[in-house]
């Protein structure tokens, strides 16, 4: 029942957030056109519910073929691939904004653990089944690890909250969530990588008492 209400929600909020931000979404992209080559949105193949793979859209704030460059998938505190638009969007999780499209195309909710990137932190085939739980629910533009350390968690730990969240999806977590995301966003904290936060599975396995892990944050 709660599957369907958190549906006809993620929608609803979604067109009001539209909505209401379309001059600053239309900001934005000028900005980003008129301060480097390349569209003001960028694409980038992620895995949903189900293990379906879709295309994300988010601000594009850094230059194009990035990912090509230095660092991979990795962002640090003053890359020079970060546009000086793209570091204001980011700190205040702006460039995420365009994934509120995704919401309305049943790619992404709101809440939920975010889509993890086909390659990375490993490939799909590498997961435990525990882990692969995570791929049970729509992934969200915020999550329990996005306000449990975000960037900052190795992923092993960012899968555990995910799992959890899967199993104990409910109004009051997604309430939880949404407010403490919003505080994250105003304190504009854990927005950055400080370092490379990849382990494999083997190496670091999900931790069973997940539930006394959450509870205690």
């Amino acid at each position: 029942m709660y599957r369907f209400f958190k549906r006809f929600s993620d929608v609803f909020i979604s067109v009001i957030a539209l909505i209401l931000f379309s001059p600053l979404l239309l900001l934005v992209a000028i900005l980003i056109k008129i301060e480097s080559k390349g569209p003001a949105i960028f694409k980038q193949q992620r895995i949903g519910r189900g293990e379906k793979v879709f295309d994300i859209y988010k601000f594009r704030s850094m230059c194009v073929g990035a990912e090509k460059m230095g660092s991979g998938q990795y962002s640090f505190k003053g890359d020079p691939r970060v546009t000086k638009i793209g570091r204001i969007i980011r700190k205040l999780s702006i460039d995420e904004l365009p994934q509120l499209l995704n919401i309305l195309k049943g790619d992404m909710s709101l809440i939920g653990p975010r889509p993890v990137l086909t390659y990375h932190p490993w490939d799909i085939s590498e997961y435990t089944d525990e882990q692969k739980k995570r791929f049970l629910v729509r992934p969200g533009v915020t999550g329990l690890a996005q306000v449990n350390g975000r960037k900052t968690l190795e992923w092993t730990e960012r899968i555990k909250y995910d799992v959890y969240y899967t199993e104990h999806m409910s109004l009051f977590l997604d309430i939880k969530i949404f407010f403490k995301t919003i505080i994250k966003i105003v304190c504009a904290s854990n927005n950055e990588n400080t370092k490379e936060t990849v382990a494999k599975p083997a190496q670091s396995k999900v931790i069973n008492d997940a539930e006394t892990d959450v509870h205690n944050k």
